[in-house]
């Protein structure tokens, strides 16, 4: 079949009917939001108020891949910091 033909495109799933959406991006400012909030919880926690592992192993992996959205240098920056609360919050976990 050709693609002036009426028959059913793709198996008759429509997908040859869609427009390619266009690719979505995060908002800069979200992104700075939800990253300063997990630095702020991060510099929360105290022997007394742990994060569970479920927590650590998220937030570890999640924070430097959501600053991938920002300006270098800031990425950089709230990095660092936020790797320097999980190494104190890696040596309350060990106590």
């Amino acid at each position: 079949m050709d693609e002036t033909s009426t028959g059913p495109a793709q198996l008759g799933f429509g997908f040859a009917e869609e427009k390619a959406e266009e690719s979505w991006l995060p908002h800069p400012d979200e992104v700075r939001e939800d990253a300063q909030a997990i630095l702020a919880s991060a510099r929360a926690v105290t022997a007394q108020n742990l994060w569970d592992q479920r927590t650590y192993r998220y937030n570890k992996v999640v924070f430097p891949q959501m600053t991938r959205w920002l300006p270098d240098d800031e990425r950089d920056q709230l990095c660092f910091e936020f790797f320097r609360e999980l190494e104190r919050i890696e040596t309350l976990m060990a106590a």
